[in-house]
């Protein structure tokens, strides 16, 4: 009789907005396919608040993490960018927070999947640096803040063989996208490994093969757009169980 395994609890950060619309207080915010990814992947999705002095205990209760998007930038400084693009806005408690977490989850050898923003602020961490607006920085570039919906492809990527997201992916060549994003990974920190390319070489992905699950995507896995975002999620909630 074989034992079934615990699912995991993966903690998966917030956005947050200043008042207005949902409510006359500043609230949080998570697009709810973040969560039904985790959970149609096996694991149980907790969203995390911004309480710095909780991460510690946040950690704790979790398995594996998610360090989500949202429309808003990495500080400058914190890669060490002497000016700042007119397009850069930041949400500071939200950057310190995720830092802590997602450094936090490193150093215990969590797994860890960047999204987008996520990404970038991974490679941040991890040593390297970002392009702060894409159009003023890649020639010929792509919209990579595509013009149709996200639930649908904005692009195809280009996977490098032998990395970790070739693994999960089954070894394809090729990923189709969406795009939501005006920054990008520059230079990548000591020792992370891009895996994929836009067309017009915009890094699409990147992963610490020091650790065993340290993943980031510039796109939007959770939206399901091809059988390899499902499988991200997969490989995730399959290293958070051991």
């Amino acid at each position: 009789m074989s034992i079934q395994k615990k699912k995991p609890i993966i903690g998966i950060t917030l956005d947050s907005e200043e008042p207005g619309g949902y409510s006359k207080f500043p609230w949080y915010a998570l697009r709810q396919n973040y969560a039904g990814a985790v959970v149609a992947a096996g694991g149980i999705p907790m969203p995390l608040p911004h309480e710095v002095e909780l991460v510690p205990e946040l950690l704790e209760l979790i398995d594996g993490l998610v360090v989500t998007g949202g429309a808003f930038d990495v500080d400058p400084s914190l890669f060490g960018a002497e000016e700042r693009h007119d397009s850069v806005i930041t949400k500071d408690r939200r950057t310190k927070f995720e830092w802590a977490m997602a450094e936090g989850a490193l150093k215990r050898n969590m797994p860890v999947l960047g999204i987008c923003g996520g990404q970038q602020l991974l490679n941040v961490i991890l040593g390297g640096t970002l392009i702060q607006h894409i159009p003023d920085s890649v020639e010929n570039c792509l919209p990579h803040e595509q013009p149709n919906p996200r639930d649908e492809a904005g692009h195809d990527v280009t996977v490098e063989a032998n990395t970790l997201l070739a693994r999960i992916c089954d070894n394809v060549d090729h990923l189709s996208v969406n795009s939501a994003h005006h920054q990008a990974v520059a230079e990548v920190g000591p020792d992370v490994i891009i895996n994929s390319r836009a067309p017009d070489g915009v890094i699409e992905g990147i992963e610490h093969p020091g650790y065993r699950y340290c993943l980031g995507v510039q796109w939007h896995p959770e939206f399901h757009i091809s059988t390899g975002d499902a499988k991200i999620f997969d490989a995730l909630i399959i290293e958070a169980q051991k």
